[in-house]
């Protein structure tokens, strides 16, 4: 594994164990819950998978009570933060495919918290850029004209995640969201986990299973789950 905080950039990388540059590995682009920064993603990639990906977190956009290097960010939801997240999240994958051989038909953008409101601003209005969108404690955002570009939003695939006990995205919330995005006719999967605001590690482990999933099949069934079973190895 090869892992480390880009020193001139806001943006953290990823790289998987035995990296082959023959082979054109598939990319999440990771954006931090609040209070938070990019060094959160080599906390979670360990938790996802050590071989299957290459990954790339920039940092959030307002800095929150710790200004210094390494300190805590966030993700603004203001209009006028969202273009500077989207300069953020394609500067952070224009990086990493210059030093990495990347598959530019498998970028996948996740995120927690308000990085997962951020992910779905992002990757619906470019949905012809991502492979997929995963929002893991993230509400669906408002406002911004989220699903503007609805009939190729349709084709991009959604994962939405939360912890049954949260206090800040809870099921009644995640129960909305899910009517909104069937409504609109998006290709959903629901997931809810045993847990409260946080990134378990089944959540993180059914990440690469739901993005292997993408992969070999196009078929995605909206499903809610308790999840109690292993991971499979890949």
């Amino acid at each position: 594994m090869f892992s480390t905080p880009e020193p001139d950039a806001a943006h953290a990388i990823f790289a998987p164990l035995h990296y082959e540059r023959g082979y054109p590995y598939p990319l999440i682009v990771w954006l931090h819950g609040q209070g938070s920064n990019e060094r959160q993603l080599l906390r979670i990639m360990p938790l996802v998978s050590m071989r299957n990906y290459v990954a790339v977190a920039p940092r959030g956009t307002v800095a929150g009570t710790g200004e210094m290097a390494g300190g805590d960010y966030t993700w603004s939801q203001a209009d006028d933060h969202v273009p500077q997240a989207q300069q953020r999240v394609f500067e952070a994958i224009e990086a990493i495919s210059q030093r990495f051989h990347v598959a530019p038909r498998r970028i996948f953008l996740a995120g927690f918290d308000a990085g997962g409101t951020m992910a779905f601003r992002v990757a619906l209005g470019h949905p012809e850029r991502f492979a997929g969108v995963l929002s893991l404690g993230g509400p669906f955002p408002t406002g911004c004209s989220a699903l503007a570009k609805l009939p190729e939003a349709r084709q991009l695939p959604v994962l939405l995640a939360a912890g049954r006990r949260s206090s800040l995205y809870g099921e009644a919330e995640v129960c909305a969201d899910l009517r909104l995005l069937h409504t609109a006719g998006m290709s959903i999967t629901l997931r809810l986990y045993p847990c409260a605001h946080e990134l378990s590690p089944q959540m993180l482990s059914d990440v690469d299973r739901w993005i292997m999933e993408q992969i070999t099949s196009p078929a995605v069934a909206v499903e809610q789950s308790e999840p109690e079973w292993s991971r499979e190895d890949l």
